[in-house]
């Protein structure tokens, strides 16, 4: 039995590692260090932005998708980026970021479902956020750890993969893309 217990915890401590270093959450800015294009927030979170996305549960399904418009201003070193969301379940949320650029690419960011301060990093063509983000009443209220990281691909669009956790478990996942509004392009 005492055999047994040892197996069933070397197991569990198995998952534990590959789950913090050979996963989404294992990945750090350092990795995309050298990666092209060079993600620039105020050149990329600048102007009209459209964005599709599909949101998942803990379970792995798709729980809700969205389309949202998002305009980013900037005014040296500080900028808004404001959201505006339609998901399919027929709900509307808005949301304005408030970003602040820091030294060694970093950045801060603010809004009103944010506790305190996201802190972010800017490295090669990826920007890593981490935040805790209150979920709306009729969502339950529950308060997330988000880790949101964004993607620069080489025709400019953006792809956004974030992860929410509760008590260290993955609660809900989403993927989007966020792109230049076409009719904005010359």
């Amino acid at each position: 039995m005492k055999t047994l217990s040892v197996f069933l915890l070397l197991i569990l401590a198995a998952i534990a590692a590959k789950n913090m270093f050979l996963s989404f959450r294992g990945q750090t800015p350092e990795d995309y260090a050298a990666s092209t294009p060079t993600f620039s927030l105020k050149q990329h979170l600048s102007g009209r932005l459209l964005s599709e996305g599909l949101i998942y549960g803990p379970n792995g399904k798709m729980t809700n998708s969205f389309v949202a418009e998002m305009v980013g201003e900037w005014d040296g070193d500080t900028g808004t980026l404001s959201e505006s969301f339609t998901y399919s379940n027929g709900k509307q949320q808005n949301r304005k970021w408030f970003l602040k650029l820091g030294p060694d690419n970093t950045f801060t960011a603010t809004a009103d479902d944010i506790v305190g301060e996201a802190k972010g990093t800017i490295s090669g063509s990826t920007v890593m956020m981490r935040y805790k983000i209150v979920l709306p009443e009729e969502a339950g209220g529950h308060t997330l750890t988000a880790t949101d990281w964004l993607y620069l691909t080489e025709n400019g669009v953006i792809m956004n993969k974030s992860e929410m956790r509760k008590f260290g478990l993955k609660v809900a996942e989403l993927i989007a893309t966020m792109r230049p509004d076409p009719a904005e392009q010359p």
